[in-house]
């Protein structure tokens, strides 16, 4: 009888399995439609997320373009407020690495500097002859008062 209680029909003419089957599609069918509401606000957030992404890409392009013509505008401003330092010295891909080149060529020059006044210090020739000076070891006394007189030897 268990059997035949189930396949009686609803008021509806249905059967009750049939109905709950139903039910459960149409939860089912809610269920889908809420996830694909969901599913299609995702899909409309990650477009704007994406078109501000590129627009980002885009604004960090420009960026490093004016960047890079800052710092080449700035190693031309320390190239020509330095003439002492050669130009191919003073390299770097920012402000600071920049500045620190430049703190290098500089104690590099100061080095060389040093090192050539040093080589020239040791090979120093006085300008000019060398003083004659007479030599009163070898005179007698009697040469010595009359040289000291301002006599002739």
């Amino acid at each position: 009888m268990p059997e035949e209680e189930r396949n009686q029909e609803s008021p509806a003419g249905e059967k009750p399995e049939v109905a709950e089957l139903e039910r459960r599609l149409a939860e089912q069918d809610q269920a889908l439609a809420a996830s694909d509401t969901r599913l299609n606000e995702a899909e409309a957030r990650t477009a704007e997320l994406e078109k501000a992404l590129a627009a980002k890409d885009s604004e960090m392009a420009d960026t490093r373009k004016a960047l890079a013509g800052a710092l080449a505008s700035y190693r031309t401003l320390v190239v020509r407020a330095n003439p002492d330092i050669p130009e191919e010295l003073i390299a770097g891909d920012s402000i600071e690495a920049i500045d620190q080149a430049v703190a290098k060529a500089r104690s590099l020059i100061a080095r060389v500097k040093q090192g050539m006044e040093a080589a020239a210090a040791k090979s120093r020739v006085p300008a000019g002859a060398p003083q004659r000076t007479l030599d009163l070891s070898v005179l007698s006394p009697r040469e010595k008062i009359q040289y000291g007189i301002g006599g002739k030897r």
